[in-house]
């Protein structure tokens, strides 16, 4: 009796085992946060949309302010000492939030995840890092309330929001500043380091005179831009914000980053708090979720340069995410081009080098970063050439650019593993390699990626135990060539491949059952 109850007991145990859910995996945890292997698409705001009534809005352009076509390049300007700044910085093109919103159809229709707006606080010149108040929207862009409503668009649509916050200085013109430089009695006086230990007689931000910084040691500034209910940070949050991308963000330190990312979960738990980080991430990523990952920009540009062997890349980006961690690597933004540094299609003109860089920018871990009009092609050197308007003209079906862009965000959308999988070095010498993984091996992604400019043949070590020997690896990023097939395709054997990759190219291989009659080798393996 006892045997018979005891083996009811474990079938009924066994049932009820077998009836549970699956326990969610790490790779499907990965998933549902919407901050890993996103694509972001940053916007100018004044320079993406022309406004639906220009004529309504010259008045907020006074001189020395100038309102430029919307044909009319970005041009270098002069500096004046008079204003402390540069005249470029003073031109417009008349972009606002409600223009955006009517465009916001393209940014979704990419495919992308994110919309990420470069400031749009109250400030003086075109590029707004010079806040004057950081909780009112520049009335050349419109109102809180606008921005409310794009927030709601944008979500609707499932895409995410993410603001520029600029938290280590505010500009010259800003009332608090002025009051405080005026008088040192004012309540403001203790906001900013002002002495004659300094040039022009306050701290700026790295000499320059128009961005005095605000000095975080004292706690009513934390407590106005991050930590207070009514903060800048999570007053925005609440608005509909997702997250915020921190300007100079190596400026604030370890601690003050820590509690302005515990300021930001206690008013939205999945907000994404993303640095701007110019130093070797590291040890960072203990204070942020992530960084504008320059770091692997540079190793992907030494290397199409040939500055770096592919070897030493290998190495370089598995140190890299070994220090950094594979999570916050995931939610690191893969940056190539922005408002700060020449476009893509300037800084590599050539179209086979630049499409190696892309292509590795989007099947790296991160979340890579898409500088509007990138997807069409727009040129420009440095600042203010790269923050030319929009070219709408350009927005053609067939223009290569655009549909090498929608194959990538396809791509990228498309497999697992390229969003949320582990990375792990493919052992190569003459080619970047390495492979993207989850806990489905048919999910596996190896890219193998060739700089220089003459075919290269190598045999490479895949170290995946999952993977079954004589398994044809299908090219993904080229479905219709006629060598792409399971019959004609590199085969996978004992850890090995054995591949030619062309000049400039890059392959992108995933492995593909054979037709064995029914016959399945992964019925017992991941």
């Amino acid at each position: 009796m006892r045997q018979a109850a005891a083996l009811a007991l474990a079938l009924q145990m066994g049932a009820a085992l077998a009836q549970a859910p699956a326990e969610a995996s790490v790779y499907d945890r990965r998933a549902a946060d919407w901050r890993n292997g996103a694509i972001v698409y940053q916007v100018l705001v004044d320079r993406f949309a022309p406004p639906a009534d220009l004529a309504a809005k010259r008045h907020l352009y006074p001189p020395p302010k100038v309102l430029r076509r919307w044909d009319e390049p970005a041009r270098r300007g002069t500096d004046s000492a008079e204003l402390r700044l540069n005249t470029q910085e003073l031109d417009f093109w008349g972009g606002d939030l409600a223009s955006l919103s009517a465009r916001l159809d393209h940014v979704r229709g990419l495919g992308v995840d994110v919309l990420y707006l470069n400031p749009i606080h109250l400030a003086y010149t075109n590029h707004k890092y010079d806040a004057l108040d950081f909780q009112q929207v520049s009335p050349e862009f419109g109102t809180r309330d606008d921005f409310r409503r794009l927030a709601r668009q944008a979500h609707a649509m499932g895409l995410k929001v993410v603001l520029d916050g600029v938290f280590n200085h505010m500009g010259r013109n800003a009332p608090i500043f002025q009051q405080a430089l005026a008088d040192p009695a004012s309540p403001y006086r203790n906001w900013f380091a002002i002495g004659p230990q300094y040039a022009g007689g306050y701290r700026s931000w790295t000499g320059f005179q128009n961005l005095p910084e605000l000095n975080l040691e004292h706690p009513p500034v934390r407590q106005h831009l991050w930590q207070a209910p009514g903060s800048v940070l999570r007053s925005w949050l609440r608005d509909g914000a997702d997250g915020w991308r921190l300007d100079t963000s190596y400026e604030l330190g370890t601690a003050y980053l820590q509690d302005l990312r515990t300021a930001a979960r206690a008013e939205k738990p999945d907000a994404l708090i993303v640095g701007e980080m110019v130093n070797y991430p590291g040890a960072w990523m203990q204070s942020i979720d992530a960084v504008m990952n320059f770091s692997l920009r540079h190793i992907l540009l030494g290397t199409s340069a040939g500055e770096i062997s592919p070897a030493a890349a290998n190495r370089m980006t598995a140190r890299l995410l070994a220090d950094a961690g594979i999570e916050p690597m995931l939610k690191s933004w893969l940056v190539i081009d922005n408002h700060d540094i020449p476009r893509i299609d300037t800084l590599l003109p050539d179209g086979a080098q630049r499409r190696w860089v892309q292509a590795l920018q989007f099947t790296l871990p991160g979340a890579p970063n898409i500088y509007y009009g990138a997807e069409l092609g727009m040129t420009g050197g440095g600042d203010p050439e790269n923050r030319g308007p929009m070219q709408w003209e350009r927005l053609r079906d067939d223009n290569p650019a655009l549909q090498w862009m929608r194959q990538l965000i396809a791509l990228r959308q498309q497999h697992r593993a390229l969003r949320v999988g582990d990375y792990r070095t493919v052992e190569a010498e003459r080619l970047l390699a390495f492979e993207r993984h989850t806990d489905r091996a048919l999910e596996t992604v190896v890219v193998l990626a060739n700089p220089a400019d003459v075919p290269v043949t190598e045999r490479v070590m895949v170290a995946n135990p999952w993977l079954m020997d004589d398994m044809p690896m299908i090219d993904l990023l080229r479905p219709l060539a006629g060598n792409n097939t399971p019959e004609t395709a590199p085969r996978f054997g004992a850890g090995f491949l054995t591949v030619t990759v062309p000049p400039r190219g890059v392959l992108v291989l995933q492995p593909r059952q054979r037709d064995l009659g029914g016959y399945d080798r992964f019925k017992r393996v991941p």
